[in-house]
């Protein structure tokens, strides 16, 4: 599901995890290398006509790996070693962005937030369909929520 349609399913994580998201303009990515093996990679992401873009350097590896296999976990950046921010993890497939427009309106974003922007053709730019979600806060009051299509948002016991 499109970032847009995830975030009006359930703004109880989408709405946390965009705020990290758009303050760190960063997040962590989690792909599949081409032997099973997971790999981790910073990853700057904007939100752009709906979607959540993630853009990538022109053939780097993280692109190699969702180009192959489109699992992917994205994670915001944790600061402290409390969690006092909150974490959330997004479960979703990585959908190779082509459509022209999309891709304008995707350097245009890029643009507005750094004053520069990829040139056409060489990046990566890939919108990611969330599948599932979490979030869980450490700070009081301590909170965990998990959401996917299937059973909706659920607010779960925190851990002892």
């Amino acid at each position: 599901m499109r970032w847009n349609e995830f975030a009006d399913a359930c703004p109880e994580i989408a709405d946390p995890a965009a705020q990290r998201f758009r303050a760190q303009e960063l997040c962590m990515l989690g792909t599949l290398r081409a032997d099973g093996s997971p790999r981790i990679s910073p990853c700057e992401l904007d939100f752009a006509a709906g979607h959540l873009i993630l853009g990538m350097m022109w053939q780097s590896r993280k692109a190699f790996d969702l180009l192959r296999d489109p699992r992917c976990i994205l994670h915001t950046c944790t600061t402290d070693r409390m969690g006092t921010e909150g974490d959330a993890k997004i479960y979703a497939r990585a959908v190779d962005v082509q459509d022209p427009e999309l891709r304008t309106t995707y350097r245009e974003t890029v643009k507005e937030r750094i004053d520069w922007a990829p040139e056409e053709p060489n990046f990566h730019a890939f919108s990611i369909d969330v599948e599932s979600a979490g979030f869980i806060s450490f700070a009081e009051p301590k909170t965990v929520i998990a959401w996917d299509p299937s059973r909706g948002t659920r607010v779960l016991p925190f851990p002892d």
